[in-house]
């Protein structure tokens, strides 16, 4: 059979790339993904140049019934940028990015890493949206929504989409925008991969100059304290103001103390998009709380920012993650984090908490799939380890108990951050005025569900 296969493939109309199966050079590097604790084989890679490959390997698929993974950046948390003995198109080597500054927009390959749509727009002085790591893949964040460090000053990465080229399920190539398409617009901001592979994003930019950024750390003893620090500040942010906090273990770094190499710590990055002198004033308090441990704050320009959390997001880690959208902050959700928090099952562990609103909240909560506009914070806690023989159950535990924490102020959940967590945790990440209307676009545009391998939408009526 896996002969026969090959063979078809090979004389596949349209197809052009690069075919690789368990037996071929450089099978096992293309499937490996971000969460290293995904070991998946695939029947065959099919490694695209251009959308008529894409086009190409999804008609194939639905002629031999083979399940279909789509690999952008290969960073989804469940690992479902790769499939277990079937097909997985992997986009990564599409590539191109086409800007188009006079009328500030942008035309992207499904394969571009946001680092490289970063410096690409940057040399314009532009950027939209993306997240906070640099190797995050654009068209699986931007289809999830896209949470990052502009998304306070200028909307979410989806907010910013403008217009797509996708493969359905039949493999035919269509294009949409506000236009021509709203449905499909209205449901690939936030839907997820449920509707089609995207093989061009046009997105809108925006102008972006060196802000003032950096991360303060404090010893792990200080964490409430500087937890209540974040959440005042956040409260009277201004939508130029980003803020992350983080409870960690502190790195190896040259900039870190070595005295405090290993033990927790509690970090607070912010980003001010404006005068520098008002970021300054903005982010004192932060950094006011007796002498941290670090202080990188001043001028700093916004690719760089990007990859500020790269160092603590290595790929091919061990990963296990649970997240929430929170409404508020009360002071026993800080001390429930604060204490899990500074108690990892490991020293690559970490608890997150994004400050929320500002432009996400500008338009109405069902404008797009994406509708939890009202959240004040996310959370994020990720159990993180190096050695896949080491036992996960010490590592799950501990993020279980410090999800539980925040449960009661739960406000809905980001598809993006979701694992394999079943049907139910997949609609808390939609209002439920939305829910009906997302089966009903996934049973115009994919009824058999072949793009099921993702935070499934189900068609109506399946």
């Amino acid at each position: 059979m896996n002969i026969a296969y090959r063979a078809s493939v090979s004389t596949l109309d349209g197809f052009e790339g690069e075919l690789l199966t368990p037996h071929d050079a450089g099978y096992d590097r293309a499937r490996r993904i971000w969460n290293g604790s995904i070991d998946r084989r695939p029947a065959f890679i099919a490694r695209c140049r251009s959308t008529a490959d894409v086009a190409a390997t999804v008609a194939f698929a639905r002629q031999h019934g083979l399940p279909i993974a789509v690999r952008g950046g290969g960073h989804s948390i469940p690992g479902y940028s790769v499939v277990e003995g079937g097909l997985m198109i992997d986009c990564s080597l599409m590539k191109g990015i086409a800007l188009h500054s006079e009328v500030q927009r942008a035309d992207v390959d499904p394969g571009v890493l946001w680092r490289e749509f970063d410096t690409a727009a940057q040399a314009e002085g532009l950027a939209t949206p993306g997240g906070e790591i640099s190797d995050t893949g654009v068209a699986g964040l931007t289809l999830g929504g896209g949470i990052g460090w502009l998304s306070r000053l200028y909307g979410l990465a989806a907010d910013n989409l403008l217009g797509v080229e996708l493969v359905t399920s039949t493999g035919d190539v269509v294009t949409a925008d506000d236009d021509t398409d709203p449905e499909l617009m209205w449901g690939l901001r936030g839907g997820g991969g449920n509707f089609g592979i995207v093989t061009r994003f046009t997105f809108r930019l925006h102008p972006v100059a060196p802000a003032w950024a950096g991360m303060v750390m404090y010893p792990g003893a200080l964490a409430q304290d500087a937890l209540h620090i974040f959440h005042e500040v956040g409260e009277r942010a201004p939508r130029e103001l980003s803020l992350v906090a983080a409870l960690v273990s502190a790195p190896p770094a040259p900039f870190v103390p070595a005295d405090a190499v290993g033990k927790p710590v509690v970090g607070i990055a912010a980003a001010y998009f404006g005068p520098h002198h008002v970021g300054q004033e903005l982010t004192a308090p932060l950094r006011s709380l007796g002498r941290p441990l670090i202080d990188t704050f001043g001028i700093m320009g916004y690719a760089d920012l990007q990859r500020m959390f790269d160092d603590a997001n290595v790929p091919g880690r061990q990963q296990y993650v649970r997240s929430d959208f929170l409404k508020g902050l009360p002071d026993e959700a800080i001390a429930a984090l604060s204490h899990h928090g500074t108690r990892p099952s490991s020293p690559l562990n970490q608890v997150l908490l994004r400050r929320l609103g500002g432009a996400i909240g500008d338009r109405d909560r069902g404008a797009t799939a994406f509708g939890h506009r009202s959240a004040d914070y996310m959370t994020m806690t990720a159990a993180t380890w190096e050695n896949p023989a080491e036992d996960p159950d010490p590592h799950r535990r501990w993020v279980g108990e410090t999800w539980n924490t925040t449960r009661p102020w739960a406000d809905g959940t980001y598809v993006n951050h979701l694992g394999d967590e079943g049907s139910g945790r997949i609609r808390e990440a939609y209002l439920p005025d939305s829910w009906s209307r997302l089966t009903r676009l996934k049973a115009r545009m994919d009824p058999d569900n072949v793009f099921a391998l993702n935070q499934n939408i189900p068609p109506a009526g399946a």
